[in-house]
């Protein structure tokens, strides 16, 4: 019997090798069972949904199916959506929890499952613990004892773009007269853009924006070596914006005239800041392990309560339920909002990023480059070594080095990987990815070439200090 183990954000694997029809109906009947386990004198109601990966569509009629063998109420989407639109629906109608289908940015080959909560959040570790461990050997009965007439399959959609436009300013935007290019990577966000900004006079146009579940032979992760053709035509062609998101629409990225890939950390810290000055909104700024230098200015020049959290946007969304959270945001592009669900979303961030540029009235690359000169400007780089089986590598000899490429190590942390603080503030991060073969090297610095070099340095560390 295969083992099936959730990692940083929900269960993922290679369609037809371990995540096949017979394994999502097991991890679909873990999930009744733990949800009648723990509420057992609540009507269950779940909301299932699915994005544009190869069988998603089937493997949510699966888990429907499974869930409505066990007397659970479902509300399964008609159609591919973003996750934030199964944790919105999950919130919004009081439901009992939720499952979307999807292996988010993962190459062509895997899908998986995400778990979201009543609150819309995604599960966190207590959870998925127990689903793992009352996962069983697979019921062949188990879809005759179906109940059709407990599913009901609906257009979700309608909800998350009125709350999208209601969260927006429209009066702000209406008058806007920008020309901005949408990449949806194939994925699920598709052209919601198109919807919120209806009755404005800003211009859309996308790109990327059919099914194509191959992803064209990429990964679809907003990030540099998956846009090049993006990154082209904004050379070539005048947009005053690029928005992309990634496969299941709860990630963003940018891309400035000219073709200027602007990361996701730096969304971050520009997000809070609009919301912050521009909206007059408050609350504390989350960042993970692995974020940039910058947010720890702003949270200081702010005078801000600043959380730190591992890898996942689980973590970050405890903490947003927990505590007055105004952003929260993950490296590779997931951010969260006061006010909504405790949730990532990648077309709320881009509608945002679109405000910001309307409210101060100026171009997207002139506000970073302000953003910078008062909170720093860091080159921050991430690289993924491929694996072929689960590396350990030796904290203690990694935890005695003393110094880097010349530069003292101020400080280290080991909660989440390994994270060398120097002490010009620069660092280097070592990490196992929780979804995939992969192990990721991070690094920052104020010099892009330097941020280089301790990438090429923590590829040495791996090979050096790999058990």
């Amino acid at each position: 019997m295969h083992e099936i183990r959730f990692g940083t954000d929900g269960w993922r694997g290679i369609i037809s090798d371990d995540f096949t029809f017979e394994n999502v109906a097991r991890v679909a009947q873990a999930i009744a069972d733990y949800y009648k386990k723990t509420k057992p004198n609540e009507r269950l109601k779940f909301v299932v949904g699915f994005d544009t990966r190869f069988l998603s569509d089937k493997y949510a009629e699966l888990v429907s199916k499974v869930l409505s063998a066990n007397g659970i109420e479902v509300l399964l989407s008609d159609r591919p959506v973003p996750t934030p639109v199964v944790s919105l629906t999950a919130e919004k109608r009081k439901l009992s929890g939720g499952v979307m289908i999807t292996a988010s940015h993962n190459p062509a080959a895997y899908n998986g499952i995400k778990i979201k909560t009543g609150l819309g959040q995604a599960a966190g570790v207590e959870i998925t613990r127990s689903v793992e461990g009352l996962i069983k050997v697979y019921d062949p009965e188990v879809i005759s004892r179906a109940n059709l007439n407990l599913i009901k399959k609906e257009d979700l959609t309608r909800d998350f773009v009125k709350f999208l436009r209601s969260y927006v300013d429209l009066k702000k935007l209406k008058n806007a007269k920008y020309r901005v290019l949408v990449d949806a990577m194939h994925g699920s966000g598709d052209k919601f853009f198109a919807e919120v900004l209806k009755g404005t006079k800003i211009k859309l146009e996308f790109t990327r924006s059919d099914i194509n579940p191959s992803f064209e032979g990429l990964r679809p992760e907003p990030i540099v070596e998956n846009l090049q053709a993006t990154i082209a035509k904004m050379k070539k062609e005048k947009f005053d914006l690029c928005l992309v998101l990634d496969g299941d629409a709860d990630r963003i990225a940018a891309i400035g005239p000219g073709g200027e890939y602007i990361p996701p950390q730096k969304i971050l810290g520009l997000l809070y800041l609009h919301l912050f000055e521009d909206r007059g909104f408050t609350g504390g700024l989350v960042k993970t392990i692995c974020g940039t230098t910058m947010i720890d200015h702003i949270a200081r020049k702010k005078g801000i309560k600043l959380y730190e959290t591992p890898v996942g946007f689980k973590y970050i969304s405890d903490l947003m339920v927990r505590e007055d959270v105004l952003v929260g945001g993950e490296e590779a592009g997931g951010m969260g909002f006061k006010n909504y669900v405790p949730e990532r979303d990648g077309t709320l961030a881009g509608l945002l990023l679109l405000e910001m540029m309307v409210y101060r009235k100026k171009a997207m690359l002139s506000i970073l480059k302000e953003v910078e000169k008062a909170y720093g400007q860091y080159y921050y780089l991430r690289e993924d070594l491929k694996v072929k089986s689960a590396v350990k590598l030796d904290m203690d000899g990694l935890k005695s080095l003393k110094e880097i490429l010349g530069r003292k190590v101020v400080q280290i942390k080991d909660y989440d990987g390994i994270k060398f603080i120097l002490d010009d503030e620069s660092w280097l991060m070592l990490r196992a990815s929780g979804t995939e073969p992969l192990v990721r090297i991070y690094a920052e610095n104020k010099d892009i070439a330097k941020t280089k070099k301790y990438l090429d340095f923590g590829k040495e560390l791996i090979s050096r200090y790999a058990l």
